[in-house]
């Protein structure tokens, strides 16, 4: 079952939903798109095409839609299979990868505080209430009252890690029909995450079985990209997969999404059929080497989605 999430989650707005103060180096450049076909020569202007992917040039731009809106779902601009898996997949590849690189600093972070504190050393104020806070964040402790104990700096570890990008745009095809849902298209939901008592209510709501469940909303593909990540690395539900995330990190393995997808068969009420789709996704698509793939350090670009009104 995909687990309730508490919707403030308020991270990773900073550069998906705030142009202004993402990058303080350079000023964002917007790119206005009315369809496909500009996404898609913004994505030749770029050279993010297959042809350097397939031959190993895996550096993504940071190309990054806000929000999903309602023209992903207009049947009358629909375009091929091909395209559609193309845009969609490079436009949400650079969402999860600046998530990525936002939990992989605080996991150096977090690894040179432990580090220091396990061998009896002291750490500033400033870094211990860091330390603290990402705690309470990470579900370990309960407030910024409460101290981490020294036991569970493992646990903290193996919860702060990143989402393989392979299997993020898997699951974020089938949890939104490549987004063309609804809940995609009036909340940028991705990935199908519940919420009680607020968000979309889904049309066939069980209320009777499981309560006032709802379909979580977000003002940003980057906070939906964050929660989901959130919700991996926290969950009861999905210790396997953070299980074989650390043992693959402890045998110097590739953190890959094949390898991780059988940690999610309680994502969905589909158990074992919903893995074998993720991996299906994942080989058909050649998405696996998504999981290699780094931001190319260039100033951010958005798009700007142009709505167009009836003639």
């Amino acid at each position: 079952m995909k687990r309730p999430i508490a919707l403030a989650v308020g991270l990773a707005a900073l550069l998906l939903a705030a142009p202004a103060m993402a990058q303080p180096k350079a000023p964002a450049e917007h790119v206005s798109v009315r369809d496909y076909k500009d996404a898609l020569a913004l994505f030749d202007r770029l050279g993010y095409t297959p042809e350097p992917w397939r031959a190993g040039n895996l550096e993504v731009p940071p190309v990054y839609l806000a929000k999903i809106g309602g023209q992903w779902r207009d049947k009358a601009k629909v375009p091929p299979v091909a395209d559609k898996k193309r845009v969609f997949f490079r436009t949400i590849l650079p969402i999860m990868l600046k998530i990525n690189e936002f939990i992989l600093a605080d996991r150096v972070r977090a690894t040179e505080i432990t580090e220091r504190l396990s061998h009896g050393a002291e750490v500033t104020a400033e870094d211990q209430a860091w330390l603290t806070a990402l705690a309470v964040r990470y579900r370990l402790i309960g407030s910024s009252g409460d101290r981490l104990p020294p036991g569970q700096y493992p646990e903290l570890l193996q919860r702060v890690d990143i989402i393989p990008p392979s299997l993020s745009l898997a699951q974020s095809a089938t949890e939104s029909g490549w987004a063309t849902s609804r809940f995609a298209a009036e909340g940028n939901s991705l990935f199908g995450q519940w919420s009680w008592g607020k968000g979309l209510t889904p049309a066939e709501q069980r209320t009777e079985t499981v309560g006032d469940h709802r379909v979580a909303a977000f003002d940003s593909t980057g906070d939906c990209a964050y929660a989901y990540a959130l919700n991996l690395n926290t969950q009861n539900a999905y210790r396997d997969f953070r299980l074989k995330r650390a043992e693959l990190r402890r045998n110097n393995l590739p953190v890959s999404g094949v390898a991780l997808a059988p940690g999610l068969i309680h994502y969905s009420e589909r158990g074992q059929a919903y893995v074998d789709e993720l991996t299906t996704l994942i080989n058909q698509n050649g998405l696996a080497a998504a999981d290699g793939a780094h931001l190319r350090d260039i100033p951010p670009i958005f798009l700007d989605v142009v709505v167009e009104k009836p003639k």
